[in-house]
């Protein structure tokens, strides 16, 4: 290996690794918020650059079904507990909620349907992939999980486990077990010496350095960002003071959701995504927050950014064995963070 091959996979692994930092970040996010370890993660990513994909061919995103009929099902399950709550019924409550889960989706699925985004530019065709992917998060959240906020982690992890085999299930059956690539958003190509840098992955960069500083500026100005660092921190405590754990937990899923699915757009032009390939990505992402003990964004990001670079240079020193080097990272990880932390017994407390 000589110096061009060396930063040549320094620039991959550090694109990668942006990526891996921003899936981290929303891991992290959800579980400090919610407890959960949100598995699903990596379907977003695959959902927004396979309907972006099917945009950019011509096609009807069926991304757009499957959110009208989460719409539909949380709207059944508000009309629901209302109607099961001995309070009288809240009409205007319930068109608030009629607007959100079943106009907006509607709107999208009518636009996605009867207008021909394949000669929209590029920024709109991806505004259009985002409408449809994110606001299934908070509405997974609504299905699956905000009936079991109080439950155990490890029921939590089984839920994750269930949701994450739906949405696969629900790839196949919309995009089929084709995979698909998308127009880059540059094809420019700079020279630093002997190495050429892509426009691709500048975007990439440029883009996951933003968000990471918009969320930071988000978390330490906005009052709904100082809201989830409450909830983060002491959940009970936050429900004293009179924050909303149930809207955390959405706005959380929102979060996430926004992420993976902008993810799954910056890949795509990159490499080719298959409906469940959005899994082995998330994993990744997941290294990194492990390594950030779930709790530490900063940490996690630098983590996501060495699983990056680990998988680059083990391509070209092992390829066969570059996914075993990756996971393997959370052994030692794990082990230290098992020594260097107080361990208390239960019957202690």
């Amino acid at each position: 290996m000589d110096f061009s091959i060396a930063a040549i996979l320094a620039q991959d692994g550090i694109t990668s690794g942006a990526i891996y930092a921003l899936l981290a970040l929303a891991l992290v996010l959800v579980f400090s918020v919610t407890r959960i370890i949100f598995i699903p993660q990596g379907e977003f990513v695959a959902f927004g650059a396979l309907s972006l994909a099917a945009i950019q061919s011509g096609k009807f995103p069926h991304s757009a079904s499957l959110l009208l009929a989460f719409g539909l099902l949380c709207l059944g399950k508000e009309i629901y507990a209302q109607l099961r709550s001995k309070q009288a019924v809240n009409a205007k409550a319930l068109a608030l909620s009629a607007g959100k889960l079943l106009l907006f989706p509607l709107a999208v699925w009518l636009l996605a349907r009867n207008v021909n985004a394949q000669e929209w530019p590029l920024f709109a065709q991806v505004l259009l992939a985002l409408a449809i992917v994110v606001p299934m998060g908070p509405m997974i959240y609504r299905l699956a999980y905000q009936p079991l906020a109080e439950a155990s982690t490890l029921v939590l992890l089984i839920v994750s486990v269930g949701v994450h085999f739906a949405l696969t299930g629900m790839g196949l059956v919309m995009f089929g077990a084709e995979g698909s690539r998308t127009t880059a958003f540059s094809d420019a190509r700079f020279e630093l010496g002997a190495m050429q840098i892509s426009g691709q992955s500048l975007v990439v960069i440029a883009v996951s350095a933003l968000l990471i500083a918009a969320l930071y500026f988000y978390f330490e100005r906005s009052l709904s960002g100082k809201a989830l660092r409450a909830t983060a921190v002491n959940r009970l405590g936050a429900q004293l003071v009179g924050i909303g754990t149930t809207q955390a937990g959405r706005l959380a899923f929102t979060l996430a959701a926004a992420m993976g699915a902008l993810c799954g757009v910056l890949i795509a032009p990159m490499t080719t995504v298959y409906y469940d390939g959005g899994f082995l990505i998330g994993l990744k992402g997941f290294v990194g927050a492990i390594v950030g003990g779930l709790v530490s964004y900063p940490v996690a990001a630098a983590g996501a950014l060495l699983v990056g670079l680990l998988e680059s240079y083990s391509s070209f020193w092992a390829s066969a064995y570059k996914e075993v080097i990756v996971f393997t990272l959370i052994i030692p990880v794990l082990l230290w963070r098992s020594l260097s932390s107080k361990h208390t017994d239960e019957d202690e407390e």
